[in-house]
């Protein structure tokens, strides 16, 4: 402005006078008027394509697109700020600008190495802008053009040379670096693990379930085994569902080493053909897995439910189990399909196997009509042949999949809806309900199918439920399913229990898998500690449900890269096929 010192400091007082009465908003050295400040704090995401997104720190609201000029060197996961306004028009979408980075999620980028007239660039994955950022400097490393490289994002200087995408393993080691992944233990976690590996496992204080018909039900593959079911029929139609889970909390103390590392990870991470566990193998696969015919110590919920599936009692306590096979999808459902072969193999069980296939259809049934959302997706199953990719398959649940589906759901409400109702501080999985501009797009999205949605601000899960049934077996089946779950905000972890929407329950949390997630074995504490008339306080909930989303994410988000990665490159050599 041209004035004098003297007068800019009298200017600079009065703006901090009408800071202070809120009147304006500082960012950096730049004042905004009140009108102009709507500043909005959250995640930023991009998939590399030319914008970004951030999802909104408090979780209400729509996420704010952020063109690729605006980005000002977010990256993908980036704590942001960013001045957001409506840019008008049908939907009133909101656009924004990144104002400053508040925690940069990675100090690593990971991208494709290039030159031009000599000079090293990088063209990083995880940007909003497709454009290369050079290099300070190579290092020692002289990568070729075209390798996928890592550079520190602080001083832009050449870290790691991973190879040329195609090279073996490389797709693994990239994306362990891009996220930020965690392999093998430190020498203290792994001796703490033998240790507590040791810790007593008799049945004092439990009570003993070992002459209870107990078993697994798991994936071809699985590795880890959190829970097992069994089920006593009553009179009147009724059934006495037990879901035994794993006693994690019983050897994974809090403080200890054992405890920190788990809680960094916050989640095991399971790619094709490797997976990155929350806790040493000593504990993941041996004496927490529920393995067949052997003593191991666990939670377990038995919940009365009657005939039209309704939860009449839910009991809670620790225990001790001997589950009696380790049975996997595939045989179950064969069994329900009339096996022949498959149910004298397994004659013991099938009894307890048909009751439970009956009295899961009565939880779905309730669970469904009472507006919870069921989606019919396809999703990619890699088939390997000799430890190479030898085909994509689709992946479809069967009744086998959906009934373990069905207990757990049932074993995590009724543990959400005990602590909600004892006032017991813990960890709830919310989903908020959608934002009101996603619902009017999928509204008019659906509408030249046939569908008719509510007004946005009455649809409740029931309506997309009804929308996802008009649409079954119909060509725009696959299509409607997908609209509707990209509306979906993301479920998440917090210390308010703000309800499930897409399950429409008041009540719920996650407990059954506390091997490979972490809230899972925050819930077990809070349940025990309820349990005993004891308060579990870890320290702050808010912040370590914030941590538990962001390990989640993660964890998603690499597992998807690793899968496009791997499609990609099996269908590298097909260009111009139809299929």
């Amino acid at each position: 402005l041209g004035i004098q010192r003297k007068e800019r400091a009298k200017i600079e007082a009065h703006l901090l006078g009408l800071e202070g009465k809120k009147l304006v908003r500082r960012v950096r050295n730049r004042y905004l008027l009140p009108a102009e400040s709507d500043l909005v704090r959250g995640r930023f995401e991009t998939s590399g394509r030319g914008f970004g997104f951030v999802v909104r720190e408090s979780g209400t609201g729509e996420d704010v697109y952020v063109p690729a000029r605006h980005a000002k060197g977010a990256m993908h996961g980036d704590s942001v700020e960013i001045l957001a306004r409506e840019t008008g028009g049908r939907g009133g979408r909101n656009e924004g600008c990144v104002v400053r980075i508040l925690k940069k999620e990675r100090k690593t980028i990971v991208g494709v190495f290039k030159e031009r007239m000599g000079a090293p660039f990088i063209v990083p994955f995880d940007s909003a802008s497709l454009e290369e950022m050079p290099l300070v400097s190579r290092g020692s490393l002289f990568p070729k053009p075209g390798m996928i490289v890592a550079a520190d994002r602080g001083r832009l200087v050449l870290t790691d040379v991973f190879g040329f995408p195609d090279d073996e393993g490389v797709d693994a080691r990239v994306i362990i670096r891009k996220y930020g992944l965690t392999e093998g233990f430190s020498g203290d976690v792994l001796a703490e693990a033998e240790e507590t590996a040791a810790r007593t496992r008799d049945s004092a204080g439990r009570v003993d379930h070992r002459d209870w018909t107990t078993f697994t039900i798991d994936g071809e593959h699985a590795q880890d085994f959190d829970d097992a079911v069994s089920i006593r029929p009553l009179d009147g139609g009724r059934a006495v569902l037990g879901v035994h889970i794993a006693d994690v909390s019983h050897y994974v103390r809090p403080g200890t080493a054992l405890d920190r590392s788990a809680f960094e990870r916050g989640t095991s991470v399971y790619f094709p053909g490797l997976t990155l566990p929350m806790l040493p193998e000593r504990l993941s696969n041996d004496v927490c897995s529920l393995r067949p015919r052997e003593d191991r110590l666990t939670v377990s919920v038995l919940l009365e439910i009657a005939g039209d599936g309704s939860v009449l009692r839910a009991e809670f306590h620790p225990s001790i189990i001997r589950t009696s096979e380790r049975l996997t999808y595939a045989s179950v459902f064969k069994i329900f399909e009339g096996d022949a072969e498959e149910r004298a193999r397994l004659a013991p069980l099938v009894p307890d196997l048909l009751a439970m296939r009956e009295l899961a259809r009565r939880l779905r049934a309730r669970r469904v009509g009472g507006g919870s959302l069921d989606f019919d997706l396809l999703e990619p199953e890699l088939v390997y042949q000799e430890g190479r990719l030898a085909s994509i398959a689709t992946f479809a649940q069967n009744e086998a999949h959906k009934l373990i589906e069905e207990f757990m759901v049932a074993a995590n409400v009724a543990v959400a809806a005990r602590l909600s109702r004892g006032n017991v501080p813990s960890i709830f999985r919310v989903h908020p309900p959608p934002a009101f501009g996603d619902l009017e797009r999928l509204r008019d999205t659906l509408l030249p199918l046939g569908i008719v949605l509510p007004a946005p601000d009455r649809i409740g899960p029931a309506d997309l439920q009804s929308a996802i049934r008009a649409a079954e077996g119909k060509p725009h089946g696959k299509f409607v399913n997908v609209q509707i779950l990209r509306a979906m905000r993301l479920a998440a972890y917090s210390e308010k229990n703000a309800g499930h929407f897409g399950l429409a329950q008041a009540d719920y949390t996650h407990f059954t898998s506390p091997i490979r997630r972490y809230p899972d074995l925050l819930v077990h504490r809070a349940i025990r500690a309820c349990l005993d008339n004891e308060t579990y306080a870890p320290g702050n909930w808010e912040q370590i449900g914030a941590h538990c989303s962001a390990t989640e994410r993660r964890a998603d988000e690499a597992t998807r890269d690793v899968v496009s990665w791997l499609k990609c490159y099996y269908m590298r050599d097909k260009l111009g096929e139809e299929f």
